[in-house]
């Protein structure tokens, strides 16, 4: 079997061996937290309550046919109102399951939501540079730390590519999704890993949608230093790792 064939057989369905497998689910074993704790005494910010106000384009059809890759941004800056709703957009929760499992703006295998999201903050209204964590249960930003030479990190961590720097300058923001992937395995074994690989993909989506609608622009970026963006948000790399990432920044004429 070539490398190629060994890669295929992860996108196709696995569902006969899935069968024959006792997931930790079905052991009795307790599911692992729904979100990533924090610490009580954290610096939280506030985000503005979500509001169709944000929104300056309210028709699907058009976000979805004027939705581009963009990589070229405007020195205008994204409002916290902006960001609040792309958070929510993203990840936001809107109600729960009598299991207590979240259901978001998002579809997931099994309401499972392995991601967390991690923000590399330069231009946006009222919030010092730095890096950041949203709490989708409270929808706040946790703070985390500043960090020295940003765009020069934004850089290295994208390994040079040539639109980069260009983002990295003008960008209002870069989220960074994560995955903690036991939350997924412990109800789905072996299948866990494509269905995180699609679900990421539907959060990347609605970020590119809502971006159009408040005259943004967003660009996924799929290759980046792991161990280095790992290394930077404290990630062990293993249990919970770096698995996308997207620019947003207010469109250039």
């Amino acid at each position: 079997m070539s490398r190629y064939e060994q890669q295929r057989n992860f996108l196709k369905s696995n569902f006969h061996e899935f069968k024959q497998i006792k997931t930790d689910k079905i052991k009795g074993i307790a599911q692992p937290p729904i979100v990533k704790s924090f610490h009580a005494e954290s610096l939280i910010i506030d985000l503005p309550k979500v509001s169709r106000d944000a929104v300056s384009k309210e028709s699907i059809f058009d976000c979805i046919e004027q939705r581009r890759s963009t990589r070229f941004y405007s020195a205008d800056t994204l409002s916290l109102e902006e960001l609040s709703y792309l958070l929510w957009a993203t990840q936001g929760i809107t109600g729960m399951n009598k299991n207590g499992l979240t259901l978001r703006t998002v579809p997931c295998s099994g309401a499972t939501h392995t991601f967390e999201t991690y923000l590399m903050i330069m231009r946006v209204e009222g919030i010092r540079q730095g890096i950041y964590r949203y709490l989708p249960v409270e929808h706040k930003l946790l703070f985390m730390f500043e960090l020295d030479g940003l765009e020069q990190k934004i850089d290295a961590i994208t390994l040079d590519q040539p639109f980069v720097p260009n983002f990295a300058r003008k960008a209002s923001v870069l989220f960074v999704w994560s995955t903690t992937p036991y939350r997924s395995e412990w109800k789905y074994d072996i299948s866990a890993h494509k269905k995180i690989l699609i679900d990421v993909g539907h959060v990347c989506q609605n970020l590119y949608l809502a971006s159009e609608s408040i005259g943004a622009g967003a660009c996924a970026i799929g290759i980046y230093d792991q161990k280095l963006i790992d290394g930077i948000l404290a990630l062990d790399g293993d249990e919970e790792f770096v698995i996308y990432l997207g620019a947003v920044g207010k469109k250039r004429e």
